[in-house]
Parts: C-alpha cells; sequence; structure tokens
C-alpha cells in the first residue's frame, strides 16, 4: 500500500475560517512575475532570473537589522577595544550561524504558508502557547529597550548633549507612526526606507573605517586564524550570543510571505526558498562587513589602552573624537549618525516583529495601527522609566545593558526549539523537511548557541547574585526554566515519533 497523504507537497494553506490571522492580505502582498502562469510542470523550479530575485530581495535586509542593531555595535565595539581583531573569525562564523537559523526560519514560512507564532498556537497547548508568547514578548521588549536607547544616545550625541535621553525616547517612540505612515503605501516602500538605513550605517560605519586606516593583514588574520584567550572568553561569548535574536527568528518565518507563492506547485515554492536564500545571504555578508567596520575602528583606536575596558555605547563617540579628531567631518557625528540609523531600523523591525508575534500566538484580530500601538507601548513606557533613571549614569546604564542581554540570552530556546522540530516534520513540511544531515547541524549550532548562552547566564548570576533570598529566587526560576525546556523538547520527540509510527502504519 502506498500514503494515502502526497508527502510530495507542503500542506495548503487552509481557508480564511481556519486561518484568519494572515502575515499579509493577499492585496498586500508582491506580486511575482509568473506566479500565475498555467501549464508549467508543477514540480519543476523555473530558470533563474534576475528580475525575480529583485522582485523577492527585502524580507532578508529587513531581518539582517537584527544583526546591526545598538546592541550588536556595543558588542562589536567592545569586542575590538578589548580583543583587538583576534574575534574577527568568531564574528563570522557566527553570522554564518545565524543565516542558518534564519533560513530555516524562511523555509518554515515559505514551505507552510503560515508563521512561527502561528504555528506555535495551533501546535502547542494553551498553558505552554502562553508561556511561549510571554516569553517572545519578554524577549522583544528586552531587545527594543536596547534599540530605543541606542537611537537616544544616537539623538544625543547629534544634538551635542542638548537633548537629553529621555526626549530621545520619545522621539524615537515616533517611528511607529513612521511605519504606519509607510506600511499604507505598501511592501516594497517599507523595504527601500530599510534599504536606506543599511546604505546610510554602511557608509557611515565606512568612512570611520577609512579615517582609522587599519591594516589589512591584521585584518585578513583575525578573520582567518581561530584565536581565543582568557581575557576574551567575554567579549567571545558576546560577539556569539546577540547574533541570534529569539524576535528575529519570529520576524523571519513572516516577512517572506509577502510574496505571492503558489503552494500547490512544489517548483512554485522551491523556487521562493532559493530566491529567498541568496537575498538572506548578500544581507547577512553586508552585516557582516558593517560589524567588521566597527570592531576594527576601535580595535584600531583602543585595543591595548587603558580605557579600552570602560568603552561601551554611552561614551564610544566621545571617544572617537579625542582619539581620532575632527578631520572634514567630526567623527563623533559620523558615529551619531550611523548609530542613529542601526536604532531607528532596528526599532521599526521590532515594531513589524511585535505585531507578528502578538497576532500569531493570540490570533487577534485587531486593526494594525491598534497592534503597532499595544506592542510600542510595551517598550517605550519602560524604556522612558529607564531613561529618566539611568541618564545620569554610564555605569548604570551599562549594567542595564547586560540585564537586558540576559533576558534575551534567557529566551533563546524558546524560539529555537520549536522552530527545529517544525521544520523536521514532515507532515507539516512535506518534501521541504530538513533532511538528517542538515537537522544534525541545526541542532548542534542550537546547542552550541544554548551553552554559549548558559555560559553567560552562569557567568552574571554568579557575579551579580548576592543573599539568599535572590539565590532561593534564582533557583527556583532555573528550576523552572530547565523543566520547560525539557517538557518542550520531550513533547515534540513524542509527537514526531508518533507521526512516524502512523505513517509506518498506514503504509
Amino acid at each position: 500500500m502506498v500514503s494515502t497523504h502526497d508527502h510530495s507537497q507542503p500542506l495548503l494553506l487552509a481557508s480564511d475560517q481556519d486561518h484568519p490571522e494572515a502575515a499579509y492580505d493577499e492585496a498586500d502582498k508582491v506580486h511575482v512575475v509568473g506566479v500565475d502562469e498555467v501549464g508549467d510542470d508543477d514540480c519543476r523550479t523555473p530558470p533563474f532570473s534576475w528580475k525575480k530575485l529583485w522582485l523577492f530581495t527585502g524580507p532578508g535586509f529587513l531581518m539582517s537589522i537584527a544583526f546591526l542593531d545598538p546592541g550588536n555595535l556595543e558588542g562589536d565595539l567592545q569586542a575590538g577595544a578589548i580583543a583587538g581583531n583576534s574575534l574577527l573569525w568568531l564574528l563570522m562564523w557566527a553570522t554564518a550561524m545565524g543565516l542558518l537559523v534564519q533560513l530555516l526560519s524562511a523555509r518554515l514560512g515559505v514551505a507552510t504558508g503560515r508563521h512561527l507564532a502561528e504555528l506555535c498556537r495551533e501546535e502547542y497547548p494553551t498553558w505552554a502557547r502562553m508561556v511561549l508568547w510571554v516569553m517572545a514578548e519578554l524577549a522583544l521588549i528586552g531587545a527594543d529597550i536596547q534599540e530605543v536607547i541606542g537611537s537616544a544616545i544616537a539623538i544625543k550625541i547629534l544634538s551635542n548633549g542638548a537633548l537629553p535621553l529621555w526626549s530621545g525616547v520619545l522621539i524615537t517612540a515616533l517611528d511607529c507612526f513612521i511605519f504606519l505612515f509607510l506600511e499604507n503605501y505598501g511592501v516594497r516602500k517599507l523595504e527601500a526606507v530599510f534599504a536606506v538605513l543599511i546604505a546610510t550605517m554602511a557608509l557611515s560605519f565606512a568612512w570611520m573605517f577609512g579615517e582609522a586606516k587599519p591594516s589589512g593583514t591584521e585584518l585578513l588574520i583575525g578573520i582567518i586564524v581561530p584565536k581565543l584567550s582568557s581575557r576574551t572568553i567575554k567579549q567571545a561569548v558576546g560577539v556569539v550570543g546577540c547574533i541570534i535574536m529569539p524576535h528575529n527568528v519570529f520576524l523571519h518565518s513572516a516577512l517572506v510571505q509577502s510574496r505571492e507563492v503558489d503552494h500547490s506547485k512544489k517548483g512554485r515554492v522551491q523556487e521562493a526558498l532559493n530566491y529567498y536564500s541568496i537575498e538572506s545571504t548578500v544581507a547577512l555578508v553586508i552585516s557582516f562587513v558593517i560589524n567588521l567596520f566597527v570592531t576594527t575602528v576601535f580595535a584600531k583606536g583602543f585595543y591595548g589602552t587603558q580605557i579600552a575596558d570602560s568603552i561601551g555605547l554611552v561614551n564610544a563617540g566621545q571617544y572617537l573624537q579625542e582619539k581620532y579628531g575632527g578631520g572634514l567631518f567630526p567623527i563623533m557625528y559620523i558615529w551619531g549618525i550611523g548609530l542613529l540609523a542601526a536604532g531607528q531600523s532596528s526599532t521599526i523591525t521590532g515594531t513589524y516583529a511585535g505585531q507578528f508575534i502578538m497576532g500569531g500566538f493570540l490570533d487577534l484580530r485587531l486593526k494594525k495601527w491598534m497592534r503597532a500601538l499595544i506592542t510600542r507601548s510595551c517598550a517605550i513606557i519602560p524604556t522612558i522609566i529607564v531613561a529618566l533613571i539611568f541618564d545620569s549614569s554610564e555605569d548604570t546604564l551599562d549594567v542595564l545593558n547586560e540585564w537586558l542581554n540576559v533576558l534575551q540570552s534567557v529566551q533563546i530556546p524558546f524560539a529555537l526549539i520549536p522552530l527545529l522540530f517544525l521544520v523536521s516534520r514532515e507532515q507539516l513540511m512535506g518534501s521541504f523537511k530538513i533532511g538528517p544531515v542538515l537537522k544534525m547541524v541545526a541542532w548542534l549550532v542550537a546547542a552550541l548557541v544554548m551553552v554559549i548562552n548558559g555560559y553567560l547566564l552562569f557567568d552574571f548570576f554568579a557575579s551579580e547574585v548576592a543573599g539568599w533570598l535572590f539565590s532561593v529566587g534564582v533557583f527556583a526560576f532555573t528550576t523552572g526554566y530547565v523543566a520547560f525546556i525539557v517538557y518542550l523538547v520531550l513533547r515534540d520527540i513524542n509527537v514526531s515519533s508518533l507521526c512516524g509510527s502512523k505513517r509506518s502504519q498506514i503504509q
């Protein structure tokens, strides 16, 4: 006997009644040339077309902004100042690991026609689904606070200190309305704005790179030769830990649905996957180059100096000005422009991700402006409080940043584990499920990232936890945290085994 279900095709998207909460309305999707052609072979992948690649280009660049947010830039400058160029090889491989995770997220979204938050809602029981949603929201809020603070610091630099941190936060909050305004003009217009912001970052940090004049030989050695010491282990953990952002995994699986794809034709689905793979790879290569610029500028200027350990996002502009001087255009303002582009672009994508996460997990039917307002308020209100409290102290702002990094590190398993199990499931993915080799590599990468972040958490709590009451609280949280991770893993293993045995009985 043969199976009554054709596993060569991904499951088709159900009716609007079954899935009322869609990432994009059909009218909002970008029309891809040839998507509605009749008479072509359903299983044959159409030949490569530069025009189609251009039409599919966009989601990968929006995804890449999470690799360029102020948190990543701070990790870059600290790695450069403390470790020099010795961690560039790790930056490259960490970006490659991030690319693998994001390609799996895109694969899930294209093959199923649904995004990760929606699939989690359907896959897990109510209590587990709500825990996953809360964890995703906490990760998003943590990232958003860093991004908004980064933008506010940039505004303070560019205003020469005239605008305090809290006013910069309020100005940045307006990006919610900019986002809604642009969204009304279509997906491609929104993507064009992000392209301009990425180009602004690239030009700003390339200008700084040119001013610093780093050694090409040292740069090449740093990329090719793996090097790690006990003194740079914390920076190494930071470089890897901040590459994979939980909210970005959810975001990419939704962004890829902005193009028309005929899910009834295997060849068309594969075509979309091919184009998304190319544009995502190009986007992350560009993000790697931008991160490399920042790392090498600070390595050239501050590696081996007494102030290397004290450089952070708040004082980086002043240190750059003292080191490299004014020039044709003061380097402090070049840094401020690049940082502002990074902060603004990442806060807008955060608003975007928040809509998909909230809508997917809760199946909300709110209007877009209402969801955007709720998402933005969740981050802006605590950020204003943070800005008012920490505006006058760089040290306390750095401590806050460490806590926010921990908050995001804690959430990583709750995005990676559901993603890897869902993208491996034949009943969901059809012939687009990942094979055994890719599955093994993906789990190794996920395990490595989780272990590295586990080390970051252990090191942080070991130095910060004091007092028996706080210790008991941390222990109770850790127990529940580990128990939930074990539950997710065991549940998905059991579901996969059950599906496998049913399939064997049918055949």
